[in-house]
């Protein structure tokens, strides 16, 4: 029977469609033992690929690993379709934009006569859902149940996010006011990390403006350092940039015409006056608000007028870059004259000095710079030097005696007083910018915006604390990432929990308001667990109270809904959500908001039992990109390789938290090798399924050789079962797949496959081994195990260890025979000898009895060597046992316990004398095995250097 991946999964797809393999109720499987596991539902505004299928597949292995232990499983999985992102991708669609329509059509495969159905922004989705989506996850063989999907834009999953929502208001979680926000500038509204193109890692910066003047208007400056301020020697401008005169908040203002519509947007009242080219500001002289101080404005390329003000002040002494950009200044006194500057008065600016730091000299910027070679400011090194600088200066610079009271004080402890007191005195202001261009999914450019809004309390002290709570009782894979939500909830503040459009729920009190992406997705993990039953319910009976009485019982209303109660049952019998497998870098924002609102609207019963983080995927070694056309979709993948293999290698190749590479080479191998394993299967596969295999081994007139195979698959099973219950699917699929194929390779070398106890010994490694391998290749493991046994693997029990099976000095009398063989086979390679006769000669008693003075004392060389001396035989032996000993001591560490006293009792010369047959059947010559003090004396003069369990070997 040759192996075809996509027959067999064909068959076993429409199986389990037919029967509704996965459908999970109260009263289903497994009874009480409820397992309850997520993943985050997908957005579709674009296909699946590849890095998707690993996302869902890893804890698709989890649930079907819980169910063959008997635990009743829910898996199921929704739409996240709440936001402008298909909103903004169906508007690039209808205007034509190639870019799109390029996507579409060349990464996925969109039908000509089908994008029209893709110009409604729930068409668009659907699309999505159902032709990517769904069909990759059946594809894969994913055990969803069904029937619980829904999208966010449902209307009842609006009713839920509702109830939500005017909970968290009564609770005093909401409020209003004015908040910076991502705002994209294009749709006119804010916007999340999850609407973004560009920019995701970007964070607004609150940036001191230092209100430097000239005549009557202020020049405000940018800067995250506003203690330097009385470093500053001069200012820079871009002399081909646009800049404005124009009135903010009563005052004149100098600034960027692109800074006006940043001050505005961060609810300034701002009128422009008029326009002009940087270089009109060139050469003039603004006043130090601090100092009092004249510095004269140059000219620079490097200054952006898009970033902040437009205008940049210069503190040469403490900043590299500006160090540099003086010298340079200097040095260029042609391009100085060309803007109207005279070069004297450049070469008379020398950096001002406001702070000591130890290893730094007067002027800090001009040694770190000298120190580290760099004599350009395009040196590529200039980014490294100037953030060592400017921490050293944070953590250890003391402030110069001009500072009054700060003088002395290091940088760390004064800085946000410092800047405070210069916000009162008038001489400062503040401005938010990002670090870096953010893009909105729209094409739009995203700036910081102050806006009156509604947010989410997440710094109150006492949410804060609950929520600690929650990680403090779960369960966290890896262990190291519990330190990550716990600096998450330390320093999260206020969130925009709403946005002017979009898909999605109303705000229930102002509906000019739609809830945000992030914030319309912390508990729908609740709604799985009565989607179904909750479509029976009229949309207008989905009330407040409807959803107090679900969630917070009969007690909690006057009047309870008997069919709220009636689904309470429900949700309690699947709650709380055991495990929830997540990407790494929603732990700073969904799966910490996921933690703090179950920790505020559920009771601690209810609260997240597990979180497991997931990993980043690469193509080739290059990170995926949908815009860019870099995925591999599934369904490509499982037309090519099938989905066993698909979903074999994306959990063969990391541990779930770890990054994996996609790598067309590998696959194709996983590929070959779920082939090989196929066509050995089908080898024993009788005629009649089962009609071989009986239960009791005692029955089986078994050779030690099949003890030691069956006694290594208990190893296995205790390996892979200790792996999956931690998550670790890729040190579990190694164990099932590859670490007993090893044994199996082992195993056919050392037997006649043709006894019948042979063949009953293989059938049963075989049926155990498809029960454990069926959560990573299902299709395979079921088609066989059925063809074994009359029973899919799913249906079958998790293999459990068995004391009775297990033969500890077996394996450890197999695994002497395998070093002896692998000594042999070295000795051959590398003398290049074919032997006629092999002598294999085991140590003499006296290293035996030393072998049991260190088994005595224990691994210490000093106490093996007093254990040794004290037996008179060893002690006439002298140096030759100091030597032997400490061989025999680094024998036994090396070794478990229960190895080593194996050990201890073995009769070595009869372990290697069983063993002969095979040697001689290895190598194809006389095998003879000796003692080493046995009478006649060693014929090959090799006995001497034979050590207990290493053998001496001699080729002729």
């Amino acid at each position: 029977m040759d192996y075809d991946p996509q027959a067999i999964e064909e068959r076993w797809r429409e199986r389990w469609a037919e029967t509704g393999r996965y459908e999970a109720d109260p009263d289903g499987e497994g009874g009480d033992e409820a397992t309850f596991i997520t993943v985050p539902y997908p957005y579709p505004s674009g296909g699946m690929h590849i890095g998707h299928a690993r996302t869902y597949t890893v804890p698709d292995v989890y649930a079907r690993y819980r169910r063959q232990q008997g635990d009743n499983v829910l898996f199921p999985i929704a739409w996240h379709v709440t936001g402008t992102p298909i909103i903004g991708a169906v508007e690039r669609l209808k205007k034509g934009e190639e870019e799109q329509l390029s996507v579409l059509r060349d990464t996925y495969e969109v039908p000509e006569e089908t994008l029209q159905d893709l110009e409604t922004p729930m068409g668009y989705a659907h699309y999505f859902i159902e032709e990517h989506y769904k069909r990759g996850m059946k594809s894969l063989g994913l055990s969803i149940d069904w029937r619980r999907e829904f999208t966010t834009n449902d209307e009842r999953y609006s009713k839920f996010v509702t109830w939500q929502y005017e909970t968290l208001r009564d609770r005093n979680r909401l409020e209003k006011g004015l908040h910076p926000v991502k705002y994209c500038t294009n749709e006119e509204q804010p916007v999340t990390t999850h609407d973004l193109l560009e920019g995701e890692e970007a964070e607004y910066q609150e940036y001191t403006l230092i209100r430097f003047g000239l005549d009557d208007a202020v020049i405000p400056m940018a800067t995250l350092r506003p203690e330097t301020v009385r470093g500053v020697t001069n200012a820079y401008v871009d002399p081909e940039g646009t800049y404005a005169r124009a009135t903010v908040d009563g005052e004149e203002w100098l600034v960027s015409e692109a800074a006006t519509e940043k001050l505005r947007l961060q609810a300034h009242d701002v009128a422009v006056a008029e326009t002009f080219p940087g270089a009109d500001l060139v050469g003039r002289s603004v006043t130090n608000p601090v100092t009092g101080d004249e510095v004269p404005i140059l000219p620079a390329t490097f200054v952006d007028p898009d970033n902040a003000t437009g205008v940049v002040m210069s503190v040469p002494a403490h900043s590299p870059d500006d160090y540099l950009a003086l010298q340079e200044a200097k040095a260029d006194g042609a391009r100085m004259e060309r803007y109207g500057v005279d070069p004297a008065v450049v070469d008379r600016i020398e950096p001002v000095p406001i702070l000591d730091v130890e290893g730094y000299g007067e002027v800090p910027a001009k040694d770190a710079v000298e120190s580290a070679g760099v004599e350009s400011s395009n040196d590529p090194e200039l980014e490294a030097v100037t953030k060592e600088l400017y921490n050293r200066e944070f953590h250890a610079g003391r402030l110069h005696d001009a500072y009054g009271e700060f003088a002395g004080e290091v940088i760390e402890d004064v800085r946000e007083t410092y800047r405070e007191q210069g916000v009162e005195a008038g001489y400062f202001g503040t401005m938010y910018e990002f670090s870096e261009e953010v893009i909105c999914r729209c094409g739009g450019d995203v700036e910081v915006a102050e806006q009156d809004t509604w947010f989410l309390r997440y710094n109150d002290a006492d949410w804060k604390e609950r929520t600690k709570r929650v990680v403090e009782n779960m369960e966290c894979i890896p262990e190291n990432t519990r330190d990550e939500y716990d600096h998450t909830i330390d320093w999260l503040n206020e969130w925009p929990c709403i946005r002017n459009y979009g898909l999605g729920t109303r705000l229930p009190w102002d509906d000019d308001f739609v809830i945000e992406p992030l914030s319309d997705s912390t508990i729908y993990m609740a709604y799985y667990t009565v989607a179904p039953r909750l479509r029976e319910i009229p949309v207008e009976d989905l009330d407040r109270d409807f959803f107090d009485a679900l969630f917070y019982g009969p007690e909690a209303v006057e009047d309870p809904d008997p069919r709220a109660l009636d689904l309470r049952e429900e949700w309690l019998h699947w709650y709380p959500v055991d495990y929830r497998f997540s990407a790494n870098d929603l732990i700073s924002n969904h799966l910490t908001f996921y933690l703090f609102h179950h920790a505020e609207l559920f009771e601690e019963p209810q609260w997240p039992a597990g979180i497991v983080i997931m990993g980043m995927g690469l193509l080739e070694g290059e990170k995926m990109s949908s815009s860019k056309g870099h995925v591999v979709l599934p369904g490509e993948a499982i037309d090519r390789y099938g989905a066993d293999t698909v979903r074999f290698f994306l959990l063969n190749s990391a541990e779930p938290w770890q990054d994996y590479d996609w790598r067309a080479g590998q696959v194709e191998s996983v590929r070959n090798q779920l082939e090989r394993f196929w066509n050995r299967a089908t080898e024993l596969v009788p005629d009649e399924p089962g009609s071989t295999l009986g239960d009791d081994p005692e029955t089986q007139a078994l050779a030690d050789i099949d003890r030691w195979l069956l006694s290594k698959l208990q190893g296995t099973i205790r390996d892979v079962t200790e792996a999956m219950e931690n998550s670790e699917t890729r040190t579990a699929s190694q164990a099932a797949f590859y670490g007993f194929e090893e044994s199996l390779r082992w195993y056919r070398r050392r037997t006649d496959r043709s006894r019948a106890a042979a063949q009953w010994t293989l059938r049963r490694a075989l049926e155990t081994r498809l029960r454990l391998l069926a959560p990573f290749v299902p299709f395979l493991a079921n088609e066989l195990h059925e063809e074994l046994t009359g029973t899919p693997a799913e249906d079958a029990p998790w293999p459990e260890v068995d004391p009775g099976v297990e033969r500890p000095t077996v394996e450890v009398q197999e695994r002497q025979v395998e070093r002896l063989t692998e000594d042999i086979n070295d000795i051959v390679e590398v003398t290049g000898t074919d032997p006629d006769r092999i002598r294999v000669y085991v140590a003499a008693d006296w290293k035996r009895r030393a072998f049991d003075a260190v088994v005595e004392a224990g691994p210490d060389v000093g106490a093996a060597m007093g254990e040794a001396m004290s037996d008179p035989a060893l002690r006439e032996r002298g140096n030759a046992v100091n030597d032997l000993v400490g061989d025999l001591v680094e024998l036994v560490r090396d070794r478990d316990d229960k190895t080593v006293d194996v050990l201890a009792e073995l009769d070595e010369l009869a372990v290697y004398e069983a063993a002969v047959p095979f040697l001689e059947r290895e190598f194809g010559a006389e095998v003879t095995v000796y003692a080493e003090d046995a009478d006649p004396p060693d014929p090959g003069d090799r006995a001497e250097s034979a050590v207990p369990f290493r053998p001496a070997i001699h080729l002729e």
